[in-house]
């Protein structure tokens, strides 16, 4: 992970993902464990884009077995990638696109309860720790706020994001470095308005009943939603995808 920062490694300590030990005068001494734990991070976030909130529940749950998932190194290196019959070429992150399969269920429930709890507790950012952490630069954070990819998390206090907004500059700064310009996603949040335009339609009764068991209710029914929202999209984008490799 060429592109780690040390900014980015504190911030991941300062979340409670990794507890390097400390020095008598204060510096971290990084072993072996702390590595693999860092790497496993840093793996969850690139392959799978998960938030930190559900990446921290995998290592709790790691952390109770007394072992983390480890990546063959070897393997991934020299392993042909395959779809059904047809072999990919091109860039390793292209490749690995087309391969996936939809997410587990299990994960996109994570996402949606993900989505649900940032609303009760938003984790605030500057630009500068926005940056440092998502390696965005501060040409593509403009783009991405000029297109209304992101939208700082706070009216009054500018400047500050949320971790929703952390997850879009990362995202984008990857899509960057693979070619696709910012303008380009704006199909993306397009779609996103359609979506959840559609959501608003069916909570909205519940939501003004306000009262607290409709309100969980809410949740529940938010849940439900953006977790079958993200699998239609996985699947019909794994569907698509395939059906352009194999020529379809």
């Amino acid at each position: 992970f060429p592109d780690v920062t040390i900014s980015k490694i504190r911030f991941l300590e300062s979340q409670g993902l990794i507890e390097p030990e400390r020095t008598p005068s204060g510096y971290r001494k990084f072993f072996d464990d702390d590595v693999e734990r860092l790497r496993f991070i840093l793996r969850e976030q690139k392959d799978n884009y998960l938030p930190l909130k559900v990446i921290k529940g995998r290592l709790e749950d790691a952390d109770h077995s007394g072992e983390i998932e480890r990546e063959p190194a070897s393997v991934a290196a020299v392993e042909p990638l395959r779809l059904g019959t047809v072999e990919t070429g091109g860039h390793p992150s292209a490749r690995a696109a087309v391969v996936a399969a939809p997410p587990p269920v299990s994960t996109v429930t994570d996402l949606a309860r993900d989505v649900t709890d940032a609303l009760e507790r938003p984790e605030l950012l500057d630009r500068d720790e926005l940056m440092a952490m998502t390696g965005v630069d501060d040409a593509t954070l403009d783009q991405l706020e000029a297109f209304g990819l992101i939208v700082p998390a706070s009216r009054t206090v500018k400047g500050r994001y949320d971790t929703s907004a952390c997850e879009v500059a990362e995202i984008a700064a990857r899509f960057v470095r693979l070619g696709i310009e910012v303008r380009h996603l704006r199909a993306w949040q397009v779609a996103v308005d359609r979506q959840v335009g559609l959501f608003e339609q069916r909570v909205m009764p519940l939501m003004r009943q306000r009262n607290p068991r409709s309100r969980t209710e809410v949740g529940e029914l938010i849940e439900d939603l953006v977790g079958l929202g993200g699998r239609l999209h996985a699947a019909l984008v794994h569907q698509a995808v395939r059906a352009m490799v194999e020529g379809r």
